[in-house]
């Protein structure tokens, strides 16, 4: 029961305060780990192709073992003293955990600068939510890349910790952003992480597999509670996803482009290179500001579903198990 008042009232507390930046993130210490464990192991390896792949698979395990150490050795030593600290130190990290809030307020700035018609601002505020280049996108570029962003990550930055901290609590949840955040920073198919990157790319598609899919069915639903094409999302999501590089990123992509009923995804510049990305959805209409709205009411939405059915099942299990 305790994991289940965790992972509700960390949900809860994501949709209220998101992430203060006076509060240090577990994220960031995990970054500094993942930077200061590249720059040790790099130093110590051949600079050949088996020992960039030796070094990321030695990062692709020591962090999630790490993580998974510290944060259920902290939950235990909690329980001993009491329950309710436990119950705070697990409801903090599920919150943590989340990004709902700030996928919301981050790319609604983008869209409040595309509304008063700076662009300029608008590009720099969708950098701070992709992670592609930003200074060659027109307007519709930029609320492109928003929509995209958010819909993408409503499945690794809401739905699969949620479904983590439902099923082993805030430790499990934790490993998951551990894993996430490896494939933010190394996971590139640039010629510094070709290699390197590659281990921890391929533990993300694994841990994603099932929550991008997951994720992508509850979009769907909040579509149609939210006034959205759920009819056409399906059939977009069945026909387009699978032509996104990633084996799980076009999931959600791809039901979000068919729900709004515009054309999302398409090539890309990363780094000063230029990514050759499949389209996906058709191009029924421009994409506008107004679908960066539409895009977090339908995330707020399918978060809000998630979270119930969750609890549910998790209140089904406890109750007859």
């Amino acid at each position: 029961m305790l994991i289940l008042c965790a992972a509700v009232s960390g949900f809860v507390l994501d949709l209220i305060f998101g992430d203060p930046a006076w509060l240090l993130h577990p994220v960031v210490v995990m970054g500094r780990y993942i930077a200061a464990f590249e720059r040790f192991i790099r130093s110590r390896l051949p600079a050949t192709p088996r020992g960039e792949l030796t070094g990321g698979a030695l990062l692709a395990v020591s962090l999630p073992v790490l993580t998974l150490t510290v944060t259920l050795g902290v939950c235990l030593l909690s329980r001993r003293v009491h329950w309710a600290l436990e119950l705070a130190v697990q409801t903090l990290w599920c919150a943590q955990a989340l990004a709902a809030k700030g996928l919301a307020t981050e790319s609604r700035c983008v869209y409040c600068a595309l509304q008063g018609k700076n662009l300029d601002s608008a590009r720099a505020a969708v950098a701070r939510i992709v992670g592609r280049d930003t200074a060659r996108l027109d307007a519709e570029g930029v609320a492109k890349a928003a929509v995209e962003t958010v819909a993408e990550n409503f499945s690794d930055g809401v739905a699969a910790p949620m479904l983590c901290m439902f099923l082993g609590g805030a430790p499990l949840a934790m490993v998951y952003k551990s894993i996430n955040t490896m494939d933010s920073m190394v996971g590139y198919t640039s010629a510094k992480y070709l290699y390197f990157g590659r281990f921890p790319a391929k533990l993300d598609d694994a841990a994603n597999y099932l929550p991008s899919r997951a994720a992508t069915l509850f979009l769907i639903a909040a579509a149609a509670l939210t006034g959205q094409d759920a009819g056409n999302a399906w059939r977009i999501w069945r026909r387009d996803a699978d032509k996104h590089l990633s084996p799980n990123a076009g999931q959600t992509e791809a039901a979000c482009a068919g729900a709004l009923g515009v054309q999302l995804g398409g090539d890309a510049w990363y780094f000063g290179e230029k990514h050759e990305k499949a389209a996906l959805g058709d191009a029924t209409r421009r994409c506008e500001p107004e679908d960066i709205i539409k895009t977090n009411r339908m995330m707020y939405c399918a978060g809000v579903l998630l979270c119930i059915a969750c609890a549910a099942v998790r209140c089904w299990i406890v109750r007859n198990f």
